[in-house]
């Protein structure tokens, strides 16, 4: 299983790897690039049948994804870097940090969470089998982006509701599985790395008390918020994210 990723940078830099969220691409973190790859040696993955991942058939776990991350490092000849993530990219973060903590430096958990509710992704993984994508879009991707942002910017919220869609429903629906099952919160106290969880104040999809169970059950885990941000502060507050990210990553090296 051989995941897509895109790599900026120097090829000597510390390496940073960055997930995105269910149904987006490695597009997702774009606005991150051009300050991070000033330093850092930026590898940024896209998910089971996301992107030009290929998508096996589900259902898949976090081990498979988190699998398939390490298996991509591997052959790009990385043994240790800090892993960022937003929702599902910080959820397989959160995995490789408690099961090969070996391999990690830091983590940026942004806009997610270590447990959600079964019931509502079963059904988003039964729809995308069934219907495919186009009768989940509207609901997905308004909990994305506040209401003010996308008023302001609709050329954005089009280009990531297409790229939605573009996302092969098996893949979709497989990496629902994963969130389906997953159960984080018993593995928080394995996580040896230092975390900066990042949440959107605004964010209805994972709030900022699932950021503050995070931080707490991460014995090195610090909060911070972004004020008037949703599910996707790397697109709605792209500066603010880039200049946490980088300070965070700084204080390892400087």
């Amino acid at each position: 299983m051989t995941i897509n990723s895109l790599v900026d940078g120097p090829a000597d830099g510390p390496v940073v790897v960055l997930g995105s969220a269910i149904g987006t691409d490695a597009g997702l973190w774009a606005r991150q690039v051009p300050a991070l790859a000033q330093r850092y040696r930026v590898v940024r993955y896209e998910h089971r049948g996301h992107g030009r991942s290929p998508a096996p058939p589900g259902p898949y776990t976090l081990a498979d994804l988190g699998g398939d991350v390490l298996a991509r490092l591997d052959s790009l000849g990385v043994d240790r870097a800090s892993f960022g993530g937003v929702s599902l990219g910080a959820m397989v973060a959160m995995w490789i940090a408690a099961h090969a903590p070996g391999r990690v430096d830091r983590l940026v958990l942004v806009a997610t969470s270590a447990k959600l509710p079964q019931d509502l992704w079963a059904e988003r993984a039964r729809v995308a089998r069934a219907e495919g994508l186009e009768p989940l879009a509207d609901r997905v991707v308004e909990r994305w982006f506040t209401p003010a942002y996308a008023a302001g910017h609709p050329d954005v919220v089009a280009a990531f509701r297409a790229a939605f869609l573009s996302t092969d429903p098996e893949g979709y629906a497989g990496c629902c599985d994963a969130i389906r099952s997953m159960d984080l919160e018993r593995h928080l106290g394995r996580i040896a790395a230092p975390a900066l969880v990042v949440a959107g104040t605004d964010d209805v999809a994972t709030p900022p008390s699932h950021g503050e169970r995070i931080r707490d059950g991460i014995r090195h885990g610090r909060l911070a918020l972004v004020p008037g941000a949703a599910h996707l502060p790397t697109v709605s507050h792209p500066d603010v994210i880039a200049a946490m990210v980088k300070g965070f990553l700084d204080e390892f090296l400087d």
